[in-house]
């Protein structure tokens, strides 16, 4: 027998089938050690034949086989070709994706206990064995850990029993188990006439891809769930993806309570074993419901019955290492291949996927009404130019204050968003709000500070930094904005008994950060949540009953075309945490920007109003969905390796231009935004095109030009232009 296999090797030049011999063990989807190069090295098996076009003295023999059984699915296969052929990435960096990365390096492995099991307690014994005879008479209550016995009869008595057949030792795989969530079971619940509405529209569609448009609070969880039972019950799987690690233990807790041990969780905030130990129960079919963020679309599941993407317009979906891959291509490459439904939901779904939808590309689904029966919450808008005028200089608005003093009194709970990101440097004048804009590309400018200027990050446009508003005059232009600490330590002068938790990076770095914070928070051991972007996603707290949202118009700034679609989604997500049980909800939206057009839409939930005018903007300005942003990034340790790959994938860029001149609405390079990161230089190649017609050719002009010295690599659409 012959092994065809790829060597876990990330490089084109050994990107290809070799051949090796082998025996029965080894299968199309084994991870094996092989001779390669003069050392021994780990691959894939893709196949097995019983012949060979080489002589058998020259092909070497596979030295080591891996797994059993093999750890990868055929599905893998299918997939690693096109993710390959679409990314123009190695096959041995598509077949990781696979597969834990400790798993890969041979850094985590099973673990077993040892268990002693009574046979034959009437064995007959010397007097003289009385731990013998002790051992025995504990045996009457069932098994016992091998270990402990030892420690209390003597590892002799333990062995002599075993030996004479008294008891039989057992070898026992330990699952290493997550943090125990959602402890009890919950049943179905009664669907309302929408949900069932919602299920059977996707159920009698013929088409793959499904958008679930509904409001916060509108039941698109439960349809989740019952599309996943409708699954199981056919003897299928499921993937159920959520966007942020912060969602996973709350969304696990669900589907743990629902489905029991045919659920597992994969994402990076596990420990190796853990992480091993869930992916091989979905591998052996022990669990058959894989739920996590982005990377468990590449569960080892087969015969996939459903695939879900739950809050589908967030940008974690797009990964930012190769292969960078949207999250919902390859969602789409499953579902067609297993001939599956693929569900996305949201309740502020993306420009480009409703797009699709309203187009009947996609099946359009929504939901108006909150399950409940409850009001959307009313959004308050306080205006912080006037309260700069009355000398308030603190982080809240006097509305904001009182509500919050309301809240504590009536004993329920609030939430206090911050609307920024740390890289934001947007320069807003204080008086009137407005934000300083490119004159070519309609998105703001961002200040650097190493140069002392503001630049736009789509076509490179410098400027000077103004002295005064270009828009009014005014001189209280600033740049950044409050930190969570800041607002913690002025809540706590506000309200000295109350209970505050803060949600960021610094406080969720441990393992179970997130799930910790709002465990507390959710059991109400808090009266007020403080974060950024992470609070704002999927949680559900029946206690809060106000939402602040601190700088509300921060993202409206952003250098980038999507700041409106952005600020409108962050608006609608975090005011749809407040009012979801009994009590009506509030939102005090703070901004100096009250007049914005997108503002305005946010707070009558008006997503219909806010898309008609952002699709016609995009088709006018000529930004996604009607053209392709791609950006072929250049970075390397030294500015001379960097500049000569720059210029070939410029002037490469440049031949295909004069070849296809209708494909391109711009192209340029430049210095990337931010210039240096860990010690490399950065600079890109930015174009703007017509359709996706050239990509293969640029994928290719990214391959050329990488190597040693020089890491050059393809974003198409990218989430993030700095």
């Amino acid at each position: 027998m012959y092994a065809e296999v790829i060597v876990d090797i990330a490089h084109s030049n050994v990107d290809k089938i070799y051949e090796y011999s082998c025996g029965e063990g080894v299968v199309a989807g084994s991870r094996v050690k092989v001779p390669f190069g003069g050392r021994v090295v780990d691959g894939f098996v893709v196949g097995v034949s019983a012949t060979s076009a080489y002589p058998p003295e020259k092909i070497k023999p596979v030295s080591f086989v891996y797994d059993e059984p093999p750890a990868l699915v055929e599905e893998c296969f299918f997939l690693m070709n096109e993710l390959a052929a679409r990314y123009r990435v190695p096959k041995a960096v598509c077949l990781r994706l696979f597969l834990p990365a400790e798993m890969r390096a041979g850094r985590v492995h099973e673990v077993y206990k040892k268990l002693v099991k009574p046979l034959d307690l009437g064995i007959s014994l010397p007097k003289s064995a009385k731990k013998q005879a002790e051992f025995l008479q504990f045996l009457k209550g069932g098994e016992a850990e091998y270990t402990a016995c030892c420690e209390r009869f003597g590892r002799g008595a333990v062995n002599a029993v075993i030996e004479k057949g008294g008891a039989e030792l057992l070898k026992v795989k330990i699952n290493r188990t997550p943090a125990s969530f959602g402890e009890g079971a919950e049943q179905p619940r009664q669907l309302t006439p929408a949900q069932r509405d919602a299920i059977d529209k996707i159920e009698g569609s013929p088409k793959t891809v499904h958008l679930i448009h509904g409001v916060t609070g509108s039941g698109k969880t439960e349809i989740y769930l019952n599309i996943i039972s409708r699954a199981l019950q056919q003897g299928k799987t499921a993937i159920f993806l959520v966007p942020e690690i912060s969602l996973t233990p709350q969304m696990f807790s669900q589907l743990k309570r629902r489905f029991g041990e045919k659920a597992a969780i994969l994402h990076s905030g596990l420990s190796a074993g853990e992480r091993f130990d869930e992916w091989w129960r979905l591998r052996t079919g022990e669990a058959r419901i894989a739920i996590g963020a982005r990377s468990a679309i590449f569960s080892p599941l087969e015969n996939i019955g459903a695939i879900i993407i739950d809050e589908e317009h967030d940008g974690s979906y797009f990964s930012e290492s190769a292969p960078r891959y949207s999250t919902a291509e390859v969602a789409k490459m499953r579902a067609r291949h297993n001939g599956c439904k693929l569900i996305l939901g949201s309740a502020t779904p993306s420009v480009e996927t409703y797009s699709r939808a309203v187009s009947g590309e996609y099946n359009l689904i929504t939901l108006t009404q909150r399950i409940n029966g409850r009001p959307l919450p009313d959004i308050t808008i306080a205006d912080m130019r006037k309260e700069v005028k009355r000398g308030n200089s603190s982080s809240f608005s006097s509305a904001l204050r009182e509500e919050l003093k309301d809240t504590l009194q009536s004993g329920n709970q609030a939430i206090i968003f911050l609307n920024r990101r740390g890289y934001s440097h947007t320069v807003i004048c204080q008086d009137c709000g407005y934000a300083l804009k490119c004159e070519h590309c309609d998105v703001a400018l961002a200040y650097h500070s190493e140069e002392d200027c503001l630049k736009c990050h789509y076509c490179g446009a410098k400027y000077r930094l103004p002295r005064a508003c270009p828009e009014c005059g005014g001189l209280h232009l600033r740049y950044g904005g409050t930190g969570t600490q800041r607002v913690v330590s002025d809540l706590k002068k506000l309200f000295p008994s109350a209970r505050i938790l803060r949600m960021d990076n610094d406080t969720t770095s441990g393992k179970e950060g997130h799930y910790k914070i709002l465990k507390e928070f959710g059991e109400k051991k808090a009266d007020i949540l403080v974060g950024t972007q992470m609070i704002a996603k999927g949680h559900d707290f029946p206690s809060v009953t106000l939402v602040g949202i601190l700088d509300a118009d921060m993202s409206l700034h952003f250098s980038d075309y999507r700041a409106g679609e952005r600020t409108f989604q962050l608006i609608t997500q975090v005011s749809g945490h407040s009012g979801r049980a009994g009590e009506a909800g509030k939102v005090v939206l703070q901004t100096f920007s009250p007049e914005n057009y997108i503002l305005r839409y946010a707070v009558g939930y008006d997503y219909a109003g806010f898309f008609k005018n952002e699709i016609a903007l995009r088709k006018a300005t000529g930004f996604p969905p009607f053209t392709l942003i791609c950006r072929v990034m250049v970075t390397a340790a030294d500015d001379a390796p960097a500049l000569e790959a720059l210029k070939g994938v410029y002037f490469g860029a440049e031949e295909l231009r004069a070849k296809y001149p209708g494909e391109f609405i711009f192209l340029n390079k430049m210095h990337s935004p931010i210039k240096k990161i860990q010690g490399r230089v950065r600079y890109q190649v930015l174009m703007r095109l017509e359709s996706g017609r050239l990509l293969p050719q640029i994928y290719d002009l990214a391959v050329k030009y990488s190597g040693a010295d020089a890491l050059v690599y393809v974003e198409e659409n990218p989430v993030n232009l700095s």
